[in-house]
Formats: structure tokens, sequence, C-alpha cells
């Protein structure tokens, strides 16, 4: 089942990260190069600290992502 995209999503407020689900900037070379592309980019829904809360416009998917360096998934993270 696909969610529907957030309402409180805007396309103003992105992050460029590889969606865990459909992984569709897999051969962008843009995005191989760590560039910002067009195309492959996620709604950034919230933030607290350094964990930022992301949906997939292509797949709708929710996922959490602490950005904090060697840090992985919150505890308990409602995103999952």
């Amino acid at each position: 089942m696909r969610l529907p995209i957030d309402p409180q999503a805007d396309p103003a407020r992105r992050a460029w990260v590889a969606c865990p689900v459909c992984d569709d900037a897999r051969h962008c070379a843009d995005c191989a190069g760590r560039r910002n592309c067009a195309e492959h980019w996620r709604y950034l829904l919230a933030n607290k600290g350094p964990v930022v809360h992301l949906q997939c416009p292509r797949c709708t998917h929710v996922w959490s992502l602490n950005t904090r360096p060697g840090a992985g998934r919150p505890a308990g993270d409602p995103f999952r």
C-alpha cells in the first residue's frame, strides 16, 4: 500500500538521500557524483537535531535518518 504524500511536505524543503525502498537514483550520474540532481530528491518533513524525517516522492516511503556521523536509525523510530 502506498502512502499519500504528507500534507506538510514542501518541495522547497528537500534532501538528497538515497531512498531505502525504491533506490531510484542508483543509475544517476549526478547522484553517484554526490551532486544535487533535479530528479532524485526527498521531502524533508521534519528534523529534531541530527535526526531527519524524509519521504520519497516516487514511492512515498517515509523514514528517519540520523545524520550524525556513525549513527544509525533512532530507537523507537515512528517513521520506519
